[in-house]
């Protein structure tokens, strides 16, 4: 008799304090994160595909192309698009695949993924994911990607965890982050041009509620020093933060997503190395020749 094969993998449980976490294999995914019983993202049924990328890893593009087609170094590629709406190439190649356990504990897991590459993406990539839980600092994720082939590949990382703050609708949830610029988009969610934040619709400097308002914008000229995106519930003055490090590992562009696909309920916050179709404008691309190595992280805590 065949076993049922679900469709996130191997769900792999992390306990550390009052922090317990949830690990899918099947894109190397956050299934679930919590502080003493209150969500901190927003889970995902172990038995159901994720709907809207929810806590998948993005590699090795995250957010878009447009048009599924990029050039590179003189030559023209095309990859699947995967969004009709938009004509575009969305999150990568990695969020379907079933990532290897390379290492386990009570409070870690580190998997593994190898790209091979494929037509529009000629390229072998050996990614590698660890998700550390640690009592007094919630969840850490830190994604490697080294270039295991013999050509240059364009490379860009992000995760995509749906912040929670237990079970309020982020409606009626505070949010604050600072960046000085929102990427303004077209009707496919393209880049068009850069605005000062400051003063708009699109400054969270300050905490303030989200109410009715709609995100699906990417945001730069983040801190220097590492940021931070505190979603809170007011009622209550739990929260949820997620944070990165300065330097290298760190991430200079940010996209939040209000969460509409999945009922307003979870606040899609994503660290990126890259805005939407770098592939295409270059934009803080990375390239990764032969034998180069790429680490990012973040991290996800109660406030």
């Amino acid at each position: 008799m065949n076993r049922a094969i679900s469709p996130n993998g191997r769900i792999i449980s992390l306990e550390a304090g009052a922090y317990t976490a949830g690990i899918a294999t099947v894109g190397a995914g956050i299934q679930s994160l919590s502080y003493g019983g209150h969500s901190l993202v927003l889970p995902f049924d172990p038995d159901k595909v994720p709907h809207a990328y929810a806590g998948k890893t993005l590699a090795p593009w995250p957010n878009r192309i447009g048009g599924g087609k990029y050039v590179f170094r003189g030559r023209t590629y095309e990859v699947p698009v995967n969004e009709a709406s938009t004509g575009t190439a969305l999150h990568g190649l990695v969020v379907w695949d079933e990532w290897q356990v390379a290492g386990e504990s009570a409070g870690s897991v580190i998997l593994t993924n190898v790209l091979h590459g494929q037509p529009g993406y000629p390229h072998q990539l050996h990614l590698w994911a660890e998700f550390s839980l640690a009592a007094d600092s919630g969840l850490t994720v830190t994604i490697q990607a080294t270039n295991a082939g013999r050509t240059a590949a364009p490379y860009g990382v992000s995760s995509h965890p749906y912040l929670a703050a237990g079970d309020k609708a982020v409606d009626e949830c505070e949010v604050s982050f600072t960046a000085a610029q929102v990427l303004m988009t077209d009707d496919r969610l393209l880049p068009l041009e850069l605005k000062e934040t400051a003063g708009s619709e699109f400054d969270f400097s300050l905490p303030r509620l989200l109410g009715g308002m709609s995100l699906d914008h990417a945001f730069t000229g983040l801190p220097d020093d590492g940021w931070q995106v505190t979603l809170r519930d007011p009622a209550t003055g739990a929260a949820t933060v997620l944070s990165t490090p300065a330097g290298r590992e760190g991430s200079v562009w940010l996209q939040i997503y209000s969460g509409e696909e999945l009922g307003r309920r979870g606040m899609a916050v994503e660290p990126m190395t890259c805005p939407p179709d770098a592939f295409n404008t270059g934009t803080d691309l990375i390239v990764l020749e032969p034998g180069d190595e790429h680490r990012f992280s973040y991290s996800i805590s109660a406030g």
